[in-house]
């Protein structure tokens, strides 16, 4: 009887596991393309992640859209919209569900229009057009330019909105068309104007709500070049919150609403009324405190006795004055006498001694010194002379010249100062120099002697 094979069993997460890792292993799984129909939408606000399902008159799945992917939608998903989705299978182990993690996400009648979009940023981005150094908005702007549709309640709600908060500053409204084939031209021209003029010191560029299509002109190079080139700051108010726009990205700065725009634009006159008022009445209290403070001091200083009663200071003051006045001329007097009578000691000191004669003395041994200085100087002079001759006819004597005036001669190489002293130092051809009395012979060698051979 042939043996039966025996069973494999699985446990639950065994199972899951290995559907996992097929899935993980399929490489279709990675990029799947679905279109279908948003139900059971869930929106976490907590997390940003978006919890749905997609399905079609047969069928249904699981999908998941973290807030990282979700953060670049056009659009607010919610149940009943067709969508086309792009993402990627994955099994949540948990529940042992395949799931959809969506990466893209578009309203099925946006295809051709939002992928020129995702094209266009992404080009713009790697280019650093949005993360170019942003121009700071001024803080209490003197005119502020607009540029929008002259229709629809955006401009009345943003004239309205800056009137309400801030009067003081001044609005320069440039109608465009926002939407549209001229619309593209008109904004990025009012955009050159603006700055070309260099009337205004921001500018809110933006419109109301509406669908991709609507929004466009917002989303084309032209315009958001020209927002990027801008030497004014731009607020970028295009649509609502949930609208994103490539102007949106290039711009200074972003409001979620036109109506946002103009209050970020321009303070709030009451908070600056309400701030200034709380400064001016900390200033008063503050002022009314240092004030209380001097006046205090101020009596403190008035409660003194010399402020009760100055006239008795100052007659203190008189009084030690003529005491003083009257011992410095006492002092004074004493003093000249003392130095009157050293003078007059000393003077007859002087008398005493007769300096004159003593000088006159002094002379008489000066002259006498000089004359014998002189005379011994003579003397040494002669002597030294005597000397001086004696070894200059001793020196003469000796002098080689001497010796070449009686008909000798002095023999060198010619090149070198070695002098030559024997027949033995040189060879013949050799060149040499004869210092006689009155010059010098150049000479060469055509043969040598020996003493004895003459």
């Amino acid at each position: 009887m042939p043996h039966r094979k025996e069973r494999e069993i699985w446990s639950v997460s065994e199972l899951v596991s290995h559907l996992s890792g097929l899935v993980d292993r399929d490489e279709r799984s990675k990029a799947v393309w679905i279109q279908g129909e948003i139900t059971n939408f869930i929106h976490h606000t907590s997390s940003g992640h978006m919890y749905f399902s997609i399905k079609d008159q047969s069928a249904k799945m699981k999908a998941v859209m973290f807030k990282w992917s979700s953060r670049f939608l056009l659009f607010k998903p919610k149940n009943g919209d067709q969508v086309t989705i792009r993402g990627e299978l994955y099994v949540y182990e948990k529940d042992g569900q395949v799931q959809l993690k969506v990466l893209e996400m578009k309203n099925s009648g946006q295809g051709d229009l939002y992928s020129k979009y995702l094209q266009l940023k992404e080009r713009l981005e790697l280019e650093g057009l949005f993360t170019r150094p942003k121009r700071q908005i001024p803080t209490y702007p003197r005119r502020v330019g607009v540029i929008t549709s002259a229709q629809g309640a955006v401009v009345r709600d943003i004239i309205t909105t800056m009137k309400r908060r801030y009067p003081l500053t001044q609005i320069v409204l440039l109608p465009v068309a926002v939407q549209g084939m001229h619309a593209v031209r008109e904004i990025s021209e009012a955009i050159l104007e603006m700055n070309r003029l260099a009337d205004v010191d921001v500018l809110i560029v933006g419109r109301g709500g509406g669908s991709l299509e609507e929004l466009w002109a917002f989303n084309e190079e032209v315009v958001v070049r020209a927002i990027a080139e801008s030497l004014i700051p731009i607020i970028s108010a295009v649509g609502h919150e949930t609208d994103n726009t490539l102007s949106d990205y290039v711009a200074d700065l972003r409001a979620a609403t036109p109506t946002a725009a103009a209050e970020m634009v321009v303070p709030d006159f009451q908070e600056i009324a309400q701030r200034f008022e709380s400064l001016h009445t900390r200033l008063y209290h503050s002022s009314i405190k240092v004030i209380e403070g001097k006046r205090s001091k101020l009596h403190s200083v008035l409660e003194r006795p010399i402020f009760q009663k100055p006239g008795e200071r100052l007659e203190q003051y008189s009084q030690r004055l003529d005491y003083l006045e009257r011992d410095l001329r006492s002092y004074a007097q004493s003093k000249t006498a003392k130095s009157a009578l050293k003078v007059e000691q000393l003077s007859s000191r002087l008398y005493r001694l007769r300096p004159h004669q003593s000088i006159i003395s002094y002379q008489e041994q000066l002259s006498r010194l000089c004359r014998d200085q002189l005379r011994a100087m003579n003397a040494t002079m002669d002597r030294e002379g005597n000397r001086l001759e004696r070894s200059l006819e001793k020196l003469d004597a000796l002098s080689p010249l001497k010796v070449l005036k009686r008909g000798y001669s002095v023999v060198y190489r010619f090149h070198q100062p070695d002098l030559i002293a024997s027949t033995s130092q040189v060879k013949l051809g050799d060149l040499l120099k004869v210092r006689m009395q009155d010059g010098i012979l150049k000479c060469q060698v055509f043969g040598t002697e020996e003493q004895g051979d003459e």
